[in-house]
Order: structure tokens, then sequence, then C-alpha cells
């Protein structure tokens, strides 16, 4: 059965005027209701099979071999695959702008040729046009169409949290509090990150690594940070920090620089910023200037 709204790897079985076919070899699933409504006009396509449009097609496709493709409904309400890759898939959490509204709903980019519909009931407050909101994306079961819902919370914390302490896992940041910021884990818990842990501006949408620290059991939260666990944990994800500054050519402190320079470009401490960069000098990942204290790129780095 094809997996609508989501990355599938499929098999080239024909090609066409209009493209290439694709399925699933000894696919058993034809009947699948959701299958049938969105294939039934295809022409002589059968419900196990998809087309690839002309337009994704490329020299090197031949039959027999295997793509990953993302499989949803086009602008006629056809099942058909593209090989681009939308922002967010069914089961997942985005920051979305909307492209266009009218009597339906909102319509949002979600970097497909068609559009992603948010209905009327499902936005929490009337949505415009060049707005950004928080969605989360789903397969309607009635109808086999992608949609999304800006009523977020039914489809969070209905698994249980089986977390591991120091366990990484991706978040995605919704919502700044007095505390700190609320995310999303895994696209499927609510999770914070406390502001006195944090030594880097965060921004609602940005998707990062953190680590649990704690499952609260009043609430099956999870709290969260952003150092990697065990001994050095902070000085590594700091030492990334400023590797990646030092990339950029935005890395102006030296080891002479004062405790409110360091903590102004890096959010932390003159001790843990020199802890950091002691770490890259001796694994040779930089040069320290002793005269002047300043750090820079091996020549074999830049």
């Amino acid at each position: 059965m094809f997996k609508i709204g989501k990355i599938n790897s499929l098999t080239i079985l024909e090609r066409s005027d209009y493209g290439l076919y694709l399925g699933v070899i000894d696919d058993t699933s034809a009947d699948s209701p959701q299958v049938k409504h969105a294939t039934e006009e295809l022409g002589d396509a059968s419900p196990t099979r998809v087309l690839l449009p002309n337009r994704y097609c490329t020299a090197d496709m031949t039959i027999g071999s295997t793509l990953d493709v993302f499989v949803y409904n086009d602008s006629e309400d056809r099942l058909v695959a593209t090989t681009e890759k939308p922002i967010a898939m069914v089961g997942e959490f985005a920051y979305l702008r909307v492209r266009d509204v009218n009597r339906i709903g909102a319509f949002l980019d979600w970097g497909l040729s068609k559009d992603l519909l948010v209905p009327f009931a499902e936005q929490r407050s009337r949505m415009h046009i060049d707005g950004i909101y928080l969605v989360y994306v789903y397969l309607d079961n009635a109808t086999g169409r992608i949609a999304a819902t800006a009523k977020i919370g039914k489809y969070l914390d209905n698994v249980p949290t089986d977390y591991k302490h120091g366990q990484a896992v991706n978040v995605l940041v919704t919502e700044r509090t007095d505390i700190g910021w609320r995310v999303i884990v895994e696209n499927l818990h609510r999770g914070m990150l406390y502001a006195n842990e944090l030594y880097d501006t965060l921004q609602s949408g940005q998707r990062l690594k953190a680590y649990v620290k704690n499952v609260r059991r009043s609430d099956g939260r999870v709290d969260l940070t952003l150092t990697a666990p065990g001994v050095g944990g902070r000085a590594r994800s700091l030492s990334d920090t400023i590797l990646e500054k030092l990339k950029q050519g935005d890395m102006p402190l030296t080891d002479k620089s004062s405790p409110d320079e360091i903590a102004a470009l890096l959010h932390c401490s003159k001790k843990d910023f020199k802890r950091a960069v002691g770490m890259l000098y001796r694994e040779r990942r930089v040069t320290i200037d002793h005269a002047t204290g300043a750090v820079g790129l091996p020549s074999n780095n830049k």
C-alpha cells in the first residue's frame, strides 16, 4: 500500500507519455479505500501504480530501478508521486506561510506545486496571507486527502514517553515563556528548554538536536537541554559553535577578550570559552596565535 503523505520506495514499472508509473512489487493492498479513491481518475493506472509526471523524470531512471518519492494528491485530486520533498509530511509539525485564502480555507506553501489546505474548521484564528503558522499535517481518512490543522493539541502526548536520560532527540522550537522555550519532541510530545541553561538565542521554527534530562511524572512532558551528556558535554557543544563561527568568518574573540564580549557573542563564560578552545586546540582543529590570542582555522581546514 502507498504511504500517502510520506516518502515511499517504489519500483519503476512502466514508461508512458505522461511519465513513469511506479509501484510496489507483489503489492497486495489494491483494495485500500484510500488508494482506490485517490487513483480512480488515473485512467489505465491500477490502484497499485502511481504516476511520476514527466517534469520529475530524468534520463537515468530505468525500468526496474527504485526511487524514493513523496506520494500525494495533485490539483485534480489524483494520486501522484514527486521527487520533491515537502517541508513537512503527514505526522509532522512545521511553521508554514499562507499563500492564499478563499472560501474553503487557507492554503499553505509546503514546498510542492499544490498548496496545503487548512480548512476554516481547523484554524485556531482566521489565517491571513503571508502569515506564518504552526500546523500539523494529517491524512483525512475519509477522503484520502492531505490537509493541515492549527489545532495541534490533540496530536501531542498521545503515546507514552519512553525516553532515556541523555537520549538525543529532534525538537521543533515553538513558543517562548517566562522560564524558557516550549518545543515539540520527535513530532510526538511537548517539551521544555529552560532559559537558564541556554547559551544561544532561539527562534520559533528552529529545528534542533536536544538531550533528555527528565520526563515529568505529573504530565509526561519532557525536560531537555542542548548540552550533550557526559563529562565535557558543554565544552563539546560550545566548541562546535566556535568552529561554525570560524568557518563563517564571524569569530572576533581571542584569549584576551573580556568576559562581557564573550558572553555577548557565545552566551557563555570566559572559563567555558577557554575550555572549549583548549579542547579544539588539542584536537588540532584550531590554531592559536600566542602573541595576540587570536583563534583561527588550520590552513587545511579553511
